[in-house]
């Protein structure tokens, strides 16, 4: 909890969420229970000594050095995910918890199927084991919506990416469970994305796969693409992939045209600024250039990456941005609303989620110190 007097306005703020990976929201309580469920060993504390409790992990989760680091213990929290109860529970702890600790309203969600492939479990397990998630979420009365989208990973070779497309695509993941009543919102999959490590991974490597998915009648695409890579990665993300967001982008700031084009064309850049720090992308959260990007009109929304692993859920990074940039209500109303316009979801939805950020910004216009509203006022 931050200290900020806005700190009920950002609890009751609406909230969208468009990069938070599944898996990176899997607690160490909830590995050590599944790995004894499902019988799956984890590396013995003589091995590697942060496996020895719930406690120890969490420590070890505060100093990660890289993002190869964090990819390490990452992908070892996959091996316990076996069954579709198993995915059923990841999501469910996300979207309740998140629906009512952060007044989260609408989730867009990665998750990495070519790992789980390889180890023997089918995309219909996960997406199954989601779908039961979020179904169980609304009917317990949680006016929540929640799109699950499909990353490609880039350490691995090109081709597996494309032997994933091909299964998703024959799936039919990509077509609404009923086709007589189809909705933008209502596929099963919603959307891919491009993900993990950038370093010598330009993405023009998969420009030919963004194109068959494209070809498909794919219009969301996302990639990762300006952590740890060059603004020119955002560049050839844009160009070459065609994507209509951006994830994580903090590299945009280097180039100020890059940054007129983003603003212009209206591109969402999903920035995860605790992510950024925990991961040494940046060294303080002063540097994550959220104010450039306001100042430019680069549309941003904040977002959680990997809250297990990075220690903060979507609220506490809500907290932590206001703790060091102290934005105003307005600046608070302009990141809210372009989360919105920035979402997946259909249009319907996005007018209730739009009237719900107004109703709570309109109650506290004028409540800050001398009625300052700031500079978008």
């Amino acid at each position: 909890m931050c200290n900020h007097p806005l700190h009920p306005f950002l609890v009751s703020l609406p909230k969208t969420e468009h990069h938070m990976h599944l898996e990176g929201s899997l607690s160490p309580e909830l590995l050590f229970r599944l790995s004894a469920k499902n019988n799956i060993p984890l590396p013995s504390p003589e091995t590697d000594p942060a496996f020895s409790s719930v406690e120890s992990l969490y420590e070890r989760y505060s100093s990660f050095t890289s993002l190869d680091d964090f990819l390490h213990y990452y992908y070892i929290g996959f091996t316990v995910l076996v069954h579709e109860s198993d995915f059923e529970e990841l999501a469910y702890a996300y979207l309740s918890t998140q629906s009512r600790e952060a007044n989260l309203r609408h989730a867009e969600v990665f998750f990495d199927p070519q790992v789980h492939i390889a180890r023997g479990i089918s995309i219909e397990t996960i997406v199954s084991g989601w779908e039961s998630a979020l179904q169980k979420v609304q009917k317990e009365g949680v006016d929540i919506s929640a799109q699950l989208i499909p990353c490609f990973l880039r350490h691995l070779d090109v081709k597996d990416s494309e032997r994933c497309l091909s299964l998703l695509l024959s799936g039919g993941f990509f077509k609404p469970p009923n086709p007589a009543e189809e909705k933008p919102s209502s596929r099963r999959l919603e959307g891919i994305g491009l993900c993990s490590t950038e370093l010598d991974k330009p993405p023009s490597t998969w420009a030919h796969i963004f194109t068959t998915a494209k070809q498909a009648g794919i219009t969301n695409t996302t990639a990762h693409a300006g952590e740890e890579g060059p603004a020119e990665y955002i560049t050839a993300a844009l160009d070459d992939l065609h994507v209509t967001r951006i994830d994580h982008g903090v590299s945009a700031a280097d180039d100020e045209n890059l940054m007129d084009r983003l603003a212009k064309e209206q591109v969402l850049v999903t920035v995860c600024p605790v992510s950024n720090v925990r991961l040494r992308v940046k060294q303080k959260l002063e540097q994550v250039p959220l104010r450039r990007f306001m100042e430019k009109g680069v549309r941003f929304s904040l977002n959680s990456d990997d809250p297990a692993y990075f220690g903060g859920y979507l609220q506490s990074v809500y907290c932590a941005v206001q703790e060091v940039f102290g934005f105003t209500v307005a600046q608070w109303a302009v990141i809210a609303r372009n989360g919105v316009e920035g979402s997946w979801c259909g249009e319907e939805r996005k007018r209730v989620l739009m009237g719900e950020v107004e109703g709570v910004v309109g109650a506290w216009a004028g409540k800050e110190e001398g009625g300052r509203l700031g500079w978008f006022s």
